[in-house]
């Protein structure tokens, strides 16, 4: 298996459809980030519970490096908000959260296929 930090780094960041990105448990503690990418462990906790409970990021948003983005959609596996000309995609694993970052002019879609591909690839070897 690879470092976690060989997934941000590697898989997410080296496809150029995302500017930052983090990986961390279900419990928020970061297992990998980007550099500069500030992310809390109370922020990645609370988009956790948000897979399970969308009503609270409808309401309030995601906060991620102490920027709040708008709650655009989801399902009990990816959440997708926005902020100004940057985009945030959010996937949940059995044990991780991939949060990434991307900006223009990456597509929704660019980022979202780069993000989705490492969730499958995680959840196929158990994670």
């Amino acid at each position: 298996m690879s470092s976690w930090q060989d997934y941000v780094d590697k898989h997410l960041l080296a496809s150029r459809c995302v500017t930052k990105a983090a990986i961390a448990g279900h419990d928020g503690n970061v297992w990998a980030k980007s550099e500069g990418f500030d992310v809390s462990k109370e922020e990645l906790s609370k988009i956790a519970l948000g897979f399970e409970n969308q009503d609270t990021l409808t309401s309030s948003g995601i906060t991620l490096a102490s920027v709040r983005y708008i709650y655009l959609s989801g399902t009990d596996k990816v959440i997708r908000a926005k902020q100004g000309k940057v985009g945030a995609h959010c996937v949940k694993t059995q044990q991780t959260i991939v949060v990434s970052l991307y900006e223009d002019p990456v597509q929704p879609q660019q980022a979202a296929l780069v993000v989705e591909k490492l969730g499958d690839h995680l959840v196929a070897h158990g994670y």
